[in-house]
């Protein structure tokens, strides 16, 4: 079990799987973050758009927007705030070299699902410190 050293964070979940959302929603929870939930990669953007979160996780297959349509649009914001927003992309993409293009697509981190409770923590943990810097 992970001991949140984060406090309460805002996240937007966007995903479309029900029970990828249950236990990522069971984890963020349990250490006491605000979740909001997208459907998919539309409704993720109008979320950010209305808005204020600390953290993304971005589901990369979704349908009507994927993940990466996404990211690129909220990066495209004009607000700073909005469009600096780390993002973490979670995907069942497990390629080699696939995961580096989420990067250059302006996410700040990647988790292949699926994955466990302190895998997620700590790459939140990670990029939140490294936007910090």
């Amino acid at each position: 079990m992970v001991n949140n050293t984060l406090g309460s964070l805002k996240v937007l979940l966007a995903e479309d799987n029900e029970i990828n959302k249950l236990i990522a929603k069971t984890m963020l929870n349990r250490w006491g973050f605000y979740t909001t939930f997208a459907q998919d990669g539309v409704q993720a953007v109008i979320e950010v758009e209305n808005g204020d979160f600390d953290l993304i996780l971005m589901d990369i297959h979704m349908p009507n927007k994927d993940g990466i349509m996404a990211t690129k649009d909220i990066r495209e914001m004009s607000n700073p705030i909005k469009n600096s927003v780390p993002i973490i992309a979670l995907t069942a993409n497990t390629q080699i070299g696939v995961n580096n293009r989420y990067l250059e697509m302006g996410m700040d981190g990647y988790l292949s699902k699926p994955f466990k409770e302190d895998e997620l923590y700590n790459l939140i943990s990670t990029v939140l410190e490294k936007r910090k810097q």
